[in-house]
C-alpha cells in the first residue's frame, strides 16, 4: 500500500510507529503526534470527514476506526466512494496489539506489525511489574468530558490502565466504553485521586482552579489540589502505542520514588524512538 489516509489520531499514530510515515497522505484535522505530521493534507475532523478530499488524495487504503463515536458517518462514505479501507474498533488494551498487527497486514509490513505489537506487550509488563505491590488499591475518576459528564466504564482500556498502575477506575463496574453521569455521583463514589483528560482539549487550555471549585465536590477529601491531575489527553484517549507514555507518567505522578518522567517522543522506549 503505497497511499494511505489516517481518520484519527491513534490510527496515524500507529502508522508512524510501523515506520509508515513516507506513505501517508493525508490525516485528520486532530493528528498531531509526531510534530511533522502536521506538514500533511488534513481531511476535516475525525467526526466530518470531507470524503471527497480524501478521494482526492487517491488512496489505496484509508484507516478508519470505531474507537471515534460517530465515525459511521465517514465508513458509510468510504463504501459509497468505494474507496478501500480498514476499520479498526479498540476497546481493551489487547485490542491495541491487535489493532497494530491488522493495519501491518494491510499495509505491507505484517511482520513489522508484530514485532511492534510484541514491543507494546512487553512494555506493558515491564511496566506492570515495577508498581508496588501490597498496597491499598486507589479509587481513580477518570474525566473525559465535564458537561454532560463523560467517564471510560468497565469496557474501556482505561480500567485496565487503573488496574495496572495499582488502582480501580470507580465506573469499572458499569459493562460499558462509556459513561454519562454527573458531578455528585462522582463525589458519591468517593475516588481518591481525579484524572482529567479532556478529550480534543490541549492541557493549558484545563483550568484545574475551575475543577476544584464544582459545588458538589467541596469538603471532598479528593476535592484537593494535589489529588487532582491534568494529564495529557493524547496519552490516554487515544488506542495507540501512545497509552505506554500515558501509563509511565500516571505511574511516575502516583510512585515517583519507582518512576521517572517517560520520554514522550519514545512511547515504545528508546531504543524505539522515531
Amino acid at each position: 500500500m503505497e497511499r494511505i489516509v489516517s481518520l484519527c489520531p491513534s490510527n496515524t499514530e500507529i502508522l508512524y510507529l510501523l515506520g509508515l510515515k513516507d506513505r501517508i497522505v493525508g490525516v485528520d484535522d486532530y493528528s498531531d503526534w509526531p510534530k511533522e505530521v502536521n506538514r500533511l493534507p488534513k481531511c476535516g475532523p475525525d467526526l466530518d470527514i470531507d470524503i471527497d478530499k480524501v478521494k482526492s488524495l487517491r488512496p489505496d487504503l484509508v484507516i478508519a476506526s470505531l474507537s471515534v463515536p460517530g465515525m459511521e458517518k465517514n465508513i458509510e462514505g468510504l463504501k459509497r466512494e468505494g474507496i478501500p479501507h480498514l476499520i479498526l474498533a479498540p476497546n481493551r488494551i489487547g485490542d491495541i496489539a491487535d489493532n497494530i498487527r491488522r493495519t501491518g497486514e494491510a499495509a505491507g509490513v505484517g511482520e513489522r506489525g508484530k514485532q511492534v505489537a510484541d514491543r507494546f506487550l512487553q512494555r506493558l509488563e515491564e511496566i506492570r511489574k515495577r508498581i508496588p505491590q501490597g498496597r491499598p488499591r486507589l479509587r481513580l475518576y477518570w474525566e473525559w468530558w465535564p458537561k454532560p459528564v463523560f467517564t471510560p466504564g468497565g469496557r474501556n482500556w482505561l480500567s485496565e490502565v487503573s488496574t495496572l498502575v495499582g488502582g480501580e477506575n470507580i465506573f469499572g463496574d458499569m459493562d460499558r466504553e462509556s459513561v454519562q453521569t454527573d458531578w455528585e455521583e462522582v463525589a458519591r463514589r468517593e475516588p481518591d485521586v481525579a484524572l482529567i483528560v479532556w478529550t480534543g482539549v490541549p492541557i493549558e487550555r484545563v483550568r484545574k482552579e475551575r475543577i476544584l471549585t464544582r459545588p458538589p465536590w467541596q469538603g471532598r477529601p479528593f476535592a484537593q489540589e494535589s489529588r487532582i491531575h491534568i494529564l495529557e489527553e493524547g496519552w490516554y484517549c487515544r488506542p495507540s502505542p501512545r497509552l505506554l507514555t500515558g501509563i509511565e507518567y500516571l505511574a511516575h505522578r502516583l510512585y515517583p520514588e519507582r518512576f521517572s518522567p517517560p520520554d514522550p517522543d519514545a512511547p515504545l522506549g528508546r531504543d524505539w524512538a522515531l
